[in-house]
């Protein structure tokens, strides 16, 4: 027989950001009252699955995301993975707004969508993702494991995995809040990707693509 493996990659809830910036890998972003709440939410979804490890980007947020998992998974230690890390982009600390694609300063960042140009490359983000689920994987076979990540990454792993085009617009990500985009293995082949939304109740949209 075949093992079932599944890794479950989680995006963070809503985040405390009243200035309404693109913060990317800036530190000193936690969740929202409203953030949490979906956290508990995602929580409550998967207490009774056979989730046997849970590993997490660095940031705040991911982390905040993370820890009520793990209470509700029985104390699982939350591991941390560089690879799990949002995407770099030349725009954090900004707000982000239509004048940015109108500003001249920076149209060299701006000049190839397709890789992107103004942040990390979108090759290399597929790489990074299909490294650590390939070692989430071999580390719960015939388990599920949950990674919880960020909305560009997320999204980049699963065009990548249904090949399809990697340029994409950002808006059209089904990636929301607190979403849960679930990858299930037959043994080493992929055979199915699902998406569920856990904390849709809470959501009241997210208009800072790649978060």
């Amino acid at each position: 027989m075949t093992e079932t493996t599944v890794v479950h990659l989680l995006r963070h809830g809503e985040v405390y950001n009243p200035a309404g910036v693109l913060y990317g890998r800036l530190p000193g972003y936690h969740l929202s009252d409203n953030g949490r709440a979906m956290a508990e939410m995602v929580a409550k979804s998967i207490a009774g699955r056979d989730i046997t490890e849970i590993w997490s980007s660095p940031m705040e947020r991911a982390q905040e995301t993370a820890a009520p998992c793990a209470e509700a998974l029985g104390g699982i230690e939350v591991t941390l993975d560089e690879r799990l890390q949002e995407a770099t982009n030349v725009f954090e600390g900004k707000k982000f707004a239509g004048w940015v694609f109108r500003d001249p300063r920076n149209f060299w960042h701006i000049r190839d969508p397709r890789r992107p140009s103004w942040g990390e490359a979108y090759v290399d983000v597929v790489a990074r993702m299909k490294s650590v689920i390939d070692s989430a994987r071999a580390a719960v076979r015939g388990h599920e494991v949950l990674l919880v990540s960020h909305q560009m990454p997320i999204w980049i792993i699963r065009l990548a995995a249904e090949n399809r085009r990697l340029w994409h617009d950002p808006r059209r990500r089904q990636c929301a809040l607190a979403s849960l985009t679930s990858f299930t293995f037959e043994g080493e082949r992929l055979v199915t990707v699902g998406y569920t939304e856990p904390a849709a109740v809470l959501l009241k949209g997210n208009p800072l693509p790649g978060s």
